[in-house]
């Protein structure tokens, strides 16, 4: 079964001058296992490293779901309050959202559309590290 994990990676990248630059990026991968995530990583990035590749860190993330924009530049993550009523009782539970747009404005904009058919409140929208996701299929792709 698939997991997503987050990887924060360290490495020369080639920055368009003649000399590369240190980077550190990070990634949200789909992947069965922690090390599974780390060489999907790997393989995707490896066009582009010179010199030393160096895994910072492997954690599991969970999102309640992704908003994507096809062609979003930058990644928010959103807090969101899920609020349910059962009689007179109020439940609230927290989720997590991960939106792909190009502005926090439309980030924003685009998880209001979104969560409209539920009754939640928003309570944080914010920048992600995150630079890119490696989805399943491009782990099939890179494994064959």
């Amino acid at each position: 079964m698939k997991k997503t994990f987050l990887v924060k990676v360290c490495y020369e990248k080639q920055t368009g001058e003649d000399n590369p630059g240190q980077v550190t990026d990070t990634y949200l991968v789909e992947a069965e296992t922690p090390s599974a995530a780390e060489t999907a990583v790997e393989e995707e990035i490896k066009p582009f490293v010179f010199g030393e590749l160096e895994v910072l860190s492997i954690s599991k993330r969970n999102f309640w779901d992704r908003v994507r924009r096809e062609n979003g530049e930058n990644f928010y993550e959103a807090k969101v309050e899920m609020i349910t009523i059962d009689g007179d009782k109020e439940t609230r539970k927290a989720v997590s959202v991960l939106i792909q747009d190009n502005t926090l404005e439309d980030a924003v904009r685009e998880l209001h559309e979104f969560m409209k058919s539920n009754d939640c409140e928003i309570t944080l929208v914010k920048k992600s590290a995150i630079i890119d996701i490696i989805e399943e299929e491009t782990n099939n792709e890179n494994a064959e």
